[in-house]
């Protein structure tokens, strides 16, 4: 049996390397291969995507998977699609980012007190993981949530990634009823652990282009994420 790793560095280094969804790389594999006619001129990531931030950070933010063209292409959560054009401008008016854009893994995007990852580390088609692939993609949360050692505060953004937060919960022993943890955008929850949770809308385009998430809503759940933190 493989030891857990000690480091998130260490850890990212295997999720890297993950092959137990065929159905997640080949389309990886495939999207990097044809590309978007955009980025032609890109070299495309096209494995499984590593976590980012502060290793020391008290504030993760976690999201669902990695997007085809964006993620899939830069090899860093949230970077270079619409999405991550309207999260990291929000990290950065809340204190936890840099830089207000994120373009590539060569940027010099920095994060203070806060961690990225998701539920997902691989894109789906159609941005839809199977309940099977996330099982797989488990094990790299719980793993992490272990290394994440001054982790106060969950921030999730979408459901699907609340979920993920709750399954883990249960994974690591904690007798929960779901009913009482109802999705909605300005949650917040202490689950059985101890560590705070704050659901928010995902700010994909279907979001963002609509008006059900703005910024002065996104940015609020981020400063709140900081006040649970301690980092006022």
């Amino acid at each position: 049996m493989v030891s857990p790793p000690k480091t998130l560095e260490a850890l990212n280094a295997r999720i890297v390397q993950c092959d137990l969804c065929p159905r997640l790389r080949a389309h990886c594999t495939e999207v990097a291969r044809v590309r978007r006619r955009a980025y032609m001129d890109w070299e495309y990531w096209g494995r499984p995507v590593p976590s980012f931030g502060d290793p020391e950070a008290r504030v993760l933010a976690l999201g669902l998977a990695p997007g085809a063209h964006g993620s899939n292409r830069t090899g860093r959560p949230f970077t270079g699609d619409g999405s991550g054009d309207f999260l990291y401008p929000v990290l950065y008016d809340a204190g936890f980012a840099s830089q207000p854009k994120a373009m590539s893994l060569n940027d010099g995007m920095k994060l203070r007190d806060l961690w990225i990852t998701s539920v997902g580390r691989c894109a789906p088609p159609g941005n839809k993981p199977t309940p099977e692939e996330l099982r797989n993609c488990a094990p790299w949360l719980d793993q992490e949530m272990t290394l994440l050692r001054n982790l106060r505060v969950v921030v999730c953004l979408g459901r699907i990634a609340f979920d993920g937060l709750l399954a883990h919960e249960q994974r690591v022993g904690a007798r929960l009823l779901r009913a009482e943890f109802p999705f909605g955008h300005g949650n917040e929850f202490t689950l059985p652990s101890g560590i705070k949770a704050l659901t928010s809308y995902h700010p994909s385009l279907q979001n963002t282009n609509t008006g059900k998430l703005t910024k002065v809503m996104f940015l609020k759940i981020f400063m709140r994420a900081r006040e649970l933190a301690g980092l006022e």
